[in-house]
């Protein structure tokens, strides 16, 4: 018997090459950590949601580690990931259950999110910051506290470079979107633009950002726009989910697992949102 199962849950997308780029991530991890057993599941638009990968990651196991690999906490990983979890609970009760913080948007993230707006301003052969704007660019939640941490990333870019103008925008849900903050920062001057897409894989909003770009550059023929590519593959995302596994007691419980406000809203629990 396996004392330990590590339980990637994903947050699943309507496009294909999106879980493939998430099951690739997690084929690598497990290269590099042969002696442990790590699962994959998603929490929508998938093969194998959450019941069933709960069910598969106990057989065999006497503890499961559950994982988020998911950026803010919002609906999925406050409501939906630790009810899937109760319920696993009452199936298998010789299996020990722990919940693990999703990712969230910290320190450990936050060179990551340098990296990728120091390639976006190589593309733009690294004009002035003083006319170059930044636009971090995240999903959108109907959860205040998910927008928050986009909004507490935008402030450390701006702290840590020389642009006058670091935005955050949002796909969907909440507001600002793209195309309204572009249209502030060109007449404020900006001549041009590096799009900072936090997203951790492909999927169908990747692609609308991506044509959404290119609309702005006809849009704005003399304005140059550079964007970013979404996270992928990094071992500092590795070293964060290991730090999840390792250290989660001292790291604290899934959001809201076992909270007041999760079984308060049980009965009213319904969030909008766009899939990626």
């Amino acid at each position: 018997m396996n004392e330990r199962t590590v339980l990637v849950v994903a947050h699943g997308s309507r496009e294909a090459t999106g879980n493939v780029e998430t099951a690739e991530f997690v084929a690598r991890w497990r290269q590099m950590r042969p002696q442990w057993r790590i699962e994959l599941c998603f929490i929508e638009h998938a093969e194998i949601l959450l019941d069933e990968g709960l069910d598969r990651a106990a057989e065999g196991a006497r503890e499961v580690v559950v994982v988020p690999l998911i950026l803010n906490a919002a609906g999925h990983v406050k409501m939906e990931l630790p009810e899937a979890i109760e319920r696993a609970r009452a199936r298998h009760p010789q299996v020990h259950f722990v919940a693990r913080r999703h990712l969230g948007m910290g320190a450990e993230l936050f060179p990551l999110i340098q990296q990728r707006l120091q390639e976006a301003l190589r593309e733009l052969d690294v004009p002035d910051p003083a006319t170059t704007g930044v636009i971090l660019l995240g999903r959108g939640s109907s959860d205040p506290g998910g927008n928050a941490e986009l909004a507490k990333m935008a402030r450390w870019v701006f702290e840590a470079n020389d642009h006058e103008l670091v935005d955050l925008a949002f796909t969907g849900i909440t507001w600002p979107r793209l195309e309204t903050v572009v249209a502030r920062q060109v007449k404020l001057g900006m001549m041009q633009i590096a799009i900072v897409p936090v997203y951790l894989f492909t999927g169908v909003l990747i692609e609308r950002i991506g044509a959404q770009v290119e609309r702005l550059r006809r849009q704005y023929p003399a304005v140059a726009f550079a964007l970013a590519r979404h996270f992928g593959f990094d071992e500092r995302l590795v070293a964060l989910l290991e730090s999840r596994v390792t250290n989660g007691e001292r790291e604290g419980m899934l959001e809201c697992d076992g909270c007041k406000y999760r079984a308060a809203a049980a009965h009213e629990h319904a969030h909008a949102h766009h899939h990626g």
